[in-house]
């Protein structure tokens, strides 16, 4: 198993307010965190930051070996709950921070089985051989126009509402997020990413650099490129999980 990651500011911003981490636990379990945060000011930074820690920190105490697949999901939904609660409550502290909350997509790994939560548009990708797929759901006004068949996915790469987000961890006093289980085989990759790699890069192109083999680090970094040379207006970020 391997997991790395990258990240940048872009060309306009001139704060990453995106966030990711991931940690290795015992007994072959592995979480990948991705939070894009939102907000004025270092609120959004405050808030990408703060769902994340929250949000491994349920994980670190809640995990062990041995859980079946339901009690996992619970884990999971739990934990979102967590950081939603801790970024919510930091919304009420200051003027600074109100409004603020940031997009979550986390994986975890148990051997081969992976789970995988999001809340927002910042999302998963598997790649299987030749083929990449999109696991998660983008809660965006222009992923439900895409779901309704009123625009195509392309339509939606370049729609003027594509940052309208319909669902965010700490907007509110409460999250519903959506799980998914994926079995993994050998040689399966899971790209985790904020909206900035993938409004700019498209999936035959991570299905290509993905598959050009190399170090993960240096793949993450390839994605982040390509945005880059189209402009990067925003914070981009790429976490690579290879099973």
């Amino acid at each position: 198993m391997e997991i790395c990651g990258a990240t940048d500011c872009g060309l306009i911003r001139k704060q990453n307010q995106d966030y990711f981490r991931y940690l290795h636990l015992a007994d072959d379990r592995h979480v990948a965190v991705v939070c894009d945060g939102m907000g004025g000011g270092k609120s959004g930074d405050v808030a990408s930051r703060l769902a994340s820690e929250v949000f491994l920190q349920d994980l670190e105490h809640s995990s062990r070996a041995g859980m079946i697949q339901s009690e996992i999901v619970s884990m999971l939904v739990n934990a979102v709950k967590s950081a939603n609660r801790a970024v919510y409550e930091q919304s009420q502290v200051s003027p600074d921070f109100k409004g603020m909350g940031t997009t979550l997509v986390a994986v975890y790994l148990q051997k081969g089985d992976s789970y995988i939560v999001n809340v927002g548009d910042s999302r998963c990708y598997c790649i299987s051989g030749d083929e990449i797929t999109q696991i998660t759901e983008d809660h965006s006004v222009v992923g439900l126009m895409v779901a309704r068949g009123q625009i195509t996915e392309e339509e939606a790469r370049i729609h003027p509402n594509r940052n309208l987000i319909t669902r965010a961890v700490g907007t509110e006093e409460n999250v519903e997020c959506d799980c998914f289980f994926l079995r993994l085989d050998p040689g399966d990759t899971l790209l985790l990413c904020s909206d900035g790699l993938s409004n700019l890069v498209t999936r035959p192109e991570m299905l290509y650099e993905v598959g050009l083999g190399g170090d993960g680090t240096e793949i993450c970094q390839r994605l982040i490129d390509i945005a880059k040379k189209r402009g990067a207006p925003d914070n981009v970020t790429a976490v690579l999980v290879r099973y």
